[in-house]
């Protein structure tokens, strides 16, 4: 399964959807957040839960790239030219 979210490096090409069959029966999908998430309470619970998990290293994070808040606009030419891996901070 394929799943495509967000777009941080601009839309995907278009293709040809037969060649997901012919591959084996390969699925795609481009979910949209409001169709997970009802109303803001339900957000802020599922939030609250991932942000717990990671406080109690349950869930890590891999962090690919730091940068004071001053240098954004590098993080910014690091994300276009697709020299990140995991998350990109930007420190205050």
């Amino acid at each position: 399964m394929m799943v495509l979210f967000g777009a941080s490096s601009g839309p995907p090409p278009p293709f040809e959807p037969s060649i997901l069959n012919t591959k084996g029966s390969l699925y795609l999908t481009r979910p949209s957040l409001t169709h997970y998430i009802a109303a803001r309470e339900e957000l802020m619970q599922r939030a609250g839960d991932v942000l717990g998990w990671i406080a109690e290293g349950k869930l890590r994070l891999s962090i690919g790239l730091e940068l004071p808040l001053a240098e954004a606009a590098e993080a910014h030419r690091a994300l276009e030219g697709r020299r990140t891996t995991g998350k990109v901070l930007l420190i205050p």
